[in-house]
C-alpha cells in the first residue's frame, strides 16, 4: 500500500475561518484596550513553567494551541506598543503593519529577488526611504533586520571601497595599510561587532571625545585623522550619528560631510534614531546635510511603526553597494522570461533568503501617508519638550542632559545624598515603575551622571501620560527616602 500522503492545510476549513476571525476580534480588543492594561508585568513561575514543557511530537487542535497563547504570552508583553513605554527606543507598531505581517506570511514569498509583485513592493518602499532622506533615485538599498544589519551592510561598502584591493579576493589580509573608522564616543555599540565583524578589530573604530553637547569634537577628529595618517593608518570612514542613543544628540552632518570631502574619506550616517526628521516639518532642519552621505542606516520599525524588524541600508554608490556582495551561481541566474526574469535582490546583502519586510510598511504608507508620520515625529519632540519643561519645574527633579530631539535624561536628586545612594535610589524608581505598570523608562550615565532615560518613539503617548511619569517619579522618590530604603551616604 502507498504510504498516506499528507499536508499541513488544515483539515477543517471553516473552522480555521472561524479561529481566525476569533484571533482578529481579539486583536482589535488588544491594541484598543492596550492603555488599560500594565506596561509590563511579571510572568508568574507557573506560566514561566509552560515554556519549558517537552517538545509536541503529537498534534493538538488549533483553538488549544491558541488558547494557550492567549493565557500565557499575550498577558506577558515586552509592552512597547504601550503609550508609557520609553524604555528602549522602539516604535509602537500600528495595526495594518500588522496585518501586512499576516498577508506576507499568507503569501509565503522569498524576497530574495524574483519577477513578482512583493519584489517590487520591496523596491518601492526602498525608493521611498531614499526620497524620505533626500537620496538620489540612482542610489541603491536594501531591507534587512534593523539597524546593525543595516550599519554592517553600509560599512563593508565602505571597507570594500576604501581598502585600496580586492578584499573579496583576498580578503583584509590584503589592505596595504590598517583602515580607520572614525565615531563619536557616544557611537551606538553595533558600530564594534560591524568592525570586528569585517574582521578589522575593535582598534579600528577610533571614538572621538563628545562635546558637552554630546556630540562629536570636529576639531578632535581632525587631529585624530591626521595623527593616523602620520602614524602609518588609512583613515576610511567617518560615522556620524544622527541621534545617539544615550541622548539623541546630532553630529554635525554638514560640517562632517565637508570635512569627508576633503579627506576623501567615507561619510556614513547612522539615521537609526534620528533620520527620519526629514520628513518632519518642523524639525527637518536637524538632519540637514545627510543628504550628501555615501551611505545611511535607518529604522522603519522606529518613527515609521512598522512592526519588528525591519531596517533599512541605503547606499548612494548603487555599484559599489552590488559590487560588494553580488555572487550569482548557475542556479540563481536570471532568465529572460519567466519567474527569475528580474533583478536579484540579494545582491545587496548577506541573505539569499529574505523575508517579506515591505509589506507591513507598504499598507501603513499608503494608509496614513509620509505626511501624517512626519507630524507624529515633530509631535514626540514637542512632547520631549513638555516633559522637558515638567522636569525643570519641578525642584525634586533635575535634568541630566539637554534635550535634543525625543530623548530625556532626569532623575530624582534629594540634597545630601551620595552617588551611589542616588544611583540606588533612581534605580529602585526606574524598577518600581517597571514591576507596577505605570511606565517603562531606562536608565543610563551622561557625562559621569547616572540617569533614568526616556526614549518618547510612541504614536500613542499623550502629553497626560507624561504627567504620569514625573507624578509617579516623585512619588516613589519621596516614599523610598520617607521609608529609609535609601541611605543618603550608602
Amino acid at each position: 500500500m502507498p504510504r498516506l500522503e499528507e499536508t499541513l492545510d488544515p483539515s477543517d476549513w471553516e473552522g480555521m475561518r472561524r479561529l481566525s476571525h476569533q484571533m482578529i476580534d481579539d486583536a482589535v480588543d488588544y491594541t484598543r484596550g492596550v492603555r488599560e492594561r500594565p506596561v509590563w508585568q511579571a510572568m508568574p513561575e507557573a506560566v514561566r513553567a509552560n515554556f519549558a514543557g517537552p517538545m509536541p511530537t503529537q498534534p493538538s487542535p488549533a483553538d488549544d494551541v491558541y488558547g494557550l497563547l492567549m493565557e500565557n504570552m499575550m498577558p506577558y508583553p515586552m509592552g512597547n506598543i504601550h503609550p508609557r513605554f520609553w524604555m528602549w527606543y522602539m516604535g509602537s507598531s500600528n495595526f495594518t503593519g500588522a496585518m501586512g505581517d499576516f498577508l506576507a506570511a499568507i503569501l509565503g514569498s522569498n524576497l530574495g529577488g524574483g519577477n513578482h509583485a512583493a519584489a517590487l513592493i520591496d523596491q518601492q518602499v526602498v525608493d521611498w526611504l531614499k526620497q524620505m532622506v533626500g537620496f538620489p533615485k540612482q542610489a541603491s538599498g536594501t531591507l534587512v533586520s534593523g539597524g546593525s544589519a543595516a550599519n554592517i551592510v553600509a560599512l563593508t561598502v565602505a571597507r570594500n571601497e576604501m581598502a585600496g584591493s580586492n578584499v573579496r579576493e583576498n580578503g583584509i589580509g590584503g589592505i596595504e595599510k590598517p583602515l580607520r573608522f572614525y565615531a563619536s564616543d557616544q557611537v551606538h555599540g553595533c558600530h564594534q561587532i560591524a568592525v570586528e565583524t569585517l574582521g578589522l578589530g575593535n582598534k579600528a573604530l577610533r571614538r572621538i571625545p563628545s562635546l558637552a553637547d554630546c556630540c562629536m569634537d570636529i576639531d578632535a577628529l581632525r587631529s585624530a585623522i591626521a595623527e593616523d595618517r602620520a602614524t602609518g593608518f588609512k583613515p576610511a570612514c567617518i560615522i556620524a550619528t544622527a541621534g545617539t542613543v544615550n541622548t539623541g544628540a546630532i553630529d554635525d552632518l554638514r560640517q562632517l560631510a565637508a570635512l569627508c570631502r576633503r579627506e576623501n574619506l567615507w561619510f556614513h550616517v547612522d539615521g537609526c534614531i534620528g533620520a527620519l526628521l526629514a520628513i518632519a516639518p518642523e524639525n527637518k532642519h536637524r538632519v540637514m546635510g545627510m543628504e550628501l552621505a555615501d551611505s545611511i542606516a535607518l529604522d522603519p520599525h522606529k518613527w515609521l511603526h512598522a512592526p519588528f524588524e525591519v531596517g533599512c541600508a541605503l547606499v548612494r554608490d548603487a555599484k559599489a553597494h552590488i559590487g560588494a556582495f553580488s555572487l550569482t551561481p548557475e542556479y540563481l541566474e536570471t532568465a529572460e522570461r519567466g519567474i527569475a526574469a528580474a533583478p536579484w535582490l540579494f545582491d545587496y546583502g548577506v541573505q539569499t533568503s529574505r523575508g517579506f519586510k515591505a509589506l507591513k510598511v507598504w499598507m501603513a504608507l499608503q494608509e496614513h501617508g509620509v505626511e501624517k508620520f512626519g507630524r507624529l515625529i515633530d509631535q514626540n519632540v514637542a512632547q520631549a519638550a513638555y516633559l522637558t519643561d515638567l522636569i525643570e519645574a519641578n525642584p525634586k527633579l533635575e535634568l541630566a542632559s539637554d534635550t535634543t530631539i525625543n530623548i530625556v535624561c532626569y532623575r530624582y536628586e534629594p540634597k545630601n545624598i551620595s552617588a551611589a545612594a542616588l544611583k540606588h535610589l533612581n534605580t529602585e524608581i526606574m524598577l518600581q515603575m517597571q514591576e507596577t505598570g505605570v511606565a517603562a523608562v531606562s536608565d543610563t550615565t551622561v557625562h559621569g551622571k547616572h540617569c533614568l532615560r526616556v526614549a518618547i518613539n510612541n504614536h500613542r503617548t499623550v502629553r497626560e501620560d507624561l504627567d504620569i511619569l514625573v507624578a509617579e517619579t516623585v512619588r516613589l522618590g519621596n516614599s523610598l527616602m520617607a521609608d529609609g530604603q535609601i541611605r543618603l551616604q550608602g
